[in-house]
């Protein structure tokens, strides 16, 4: 089977497995969804989420972030890791939306990249989720997968976005790579795939590098509904809705 017939019906398995995929930064409006994305570096999306609600309200525009006071922004960012550069950065983003669009994130990926503390991964995170233009978000998730399923051989993020880029149609790949990262974080583990569990395994060429036995595998299955999202892939069923989750949850634990 071809690299693109292979990516997309992956792509499509991905999309039953999870129906659920979103960016799981907590936002309301672009600026939010910036500097929630800035804050994630290095850290996780939970411990951002449970940081921005004070952040948000305290700063909620651009020109709150330019004025505000260093010492006091380090205090509000020191949970999220890395605070004094994280600081530095939304501080200095404030500053240039002030100075160079009117207060408002634009909506371009050539602007955005000009931003403090923004590189092309998280312009495409804030174009794709807060401007619903499609773009690839490649993380560490994200490269590992897409290496590890042989949809590239590219190391470089930039490189492995114009590579997987042609193998699935544009509209999709805001939602692409939601699937792919929940897939990384739930299945398909950096040290210990569960691929005895993952309903990709028929197109994986990586598939054995975790362990085979179902058992084994399916108690490696992370997330809500782990035990029926393992169950669908032994049985190689898709997952389609909640009331399945449900169904195969109580069916698996009978």
């Amino acid at each position: 089977m071809g690299r693109t017939r292979r990516a997309r019906r992956m792509n499509g398995e991905l999309a039953l497995l999870h129906p659920d995929a979103h960016c799981e930064l907590d936002f309301r409006t672009p600026l939010e969804l910036t500097v929630a994305t800035i804050l994630s570096a290095q850290t996780t999306d939970r411990l951002v989420n449970s940081v921005t609600p004070t952040l948000f309200a305290k700063y909620p525009t651009a020109a709150d972030y330019a004025a505000a006071d260093p010492a006091e922004m380090e205090g509000l960012l020191k949970p999220t890791g890395f605070f004094r550069a994280k600081s530095k950065s939304v501080i200095g983003l404030g500053q240039a939306l002030v100075e160079r669009y009117g207060g408002e994130v634009p909506g371009k990926l050539a602007d955005l990249v000009t931003l403090p503390g923004i590189g092309r991964k998280t312009a495409n995170v804030v174009l794709g989720n807060a401007f619903g233009v499609p773009g690839i978000s490649v993380d560490t998730h994200f490269q590992r997968l897409v290496r590890r399923w042989a949809w590239t051989v590219e190391s470089n993020p930039v490189k492995i976005e114009h590579a997987v880029g042609p193998l699935i149609p544009r509209k999709e790949w805001t939602i692409l790579s939601h699937r792919v990262i929940f897939h990384g974080r739930r299945v398909c583990h950096a040290r210990k795939p569960a691929c005895g569990a993952c309903a990709l395994a028929t197109w994986c060429p990586s598939y054995g590098d975790g362990p085979l036995d179902f058992d084994v595998a399916a108690k490696l299955v992370k997330g809500p509904d782990a035990a029926a999202r393992a169950r669908a892939a032994a049985l190689g069923l898709p997952v389609r809705s909640a009331e399945e989750m449900v169904a195969l949850a109580r069916d698996d634990s009978a």
